[in-house]
């Protein structure tokens, strides 16, 4: 399911964090030499700051990817939907606001970073207070989800 952990969503979320992380790389060089000049400076800022975060959050699917195998519960795959979600809707809505200057874009940045916040969140409640899969493994109690 979209919330157990297991080898495909490690796999998935691996796969997310790359494609993000390669897509926010692309957009900050179109966005350092073709936007430069193109777009008023305002607004090149606006952009440069989609495409930062764009690439903070792809890094955190990756490290999401390690919890999803290592930590029992929701908490990490439920971060790692988020953290996809916050990369779409602030890092895309303020791409959309540089690119076409219309500035009812901004009205839709705060959710993304409400995901990302919560994300965060959980990926510490994971960390801190979910049970390893290890310590499962070693009680003899868990199932292999491996799928």
């Amino acid at each position: 399911m979209l919330l157990e952990p297991s080898a495909k969503l490690e796999r998935t979320f691996l796969l997310i964090g790359a494609l993000a992380a390669f897509l926010a790389v692309a957009l900050g060089a179109f966005g350092a030499h073709a936007l430069r000049g193109a777009i008023p400076p305002d607004r090149l800022v606006i952009f440069e700051t989609a495409a930062r975060y764009h690439m903070y959050h792809a890094l955190a699917l990756l490290v999401v990817a390690l919890l999803v195998r290592r930590r029992l519960g929701r908490a990490a795959p439920a971060a790692g939907w988020l953290f996809a979600f916050g990369i779409f809707v602030f890092s895309g809505s303020l791409y959309a606001l540089a690119l076409t200057g219309v500035r009812a874009w901004g009205a839709v940045t705060p959710f993304g970073g409400l995901a990302w916040l919560i994300a965060w969140v959980l990926v510490a409640f994971s960390s801190a207070r979910g049970r390893s899969i290890e310590a499962e493994a070693a009680a003899g109690t868990r199932r292999d989800t491996a799928s």
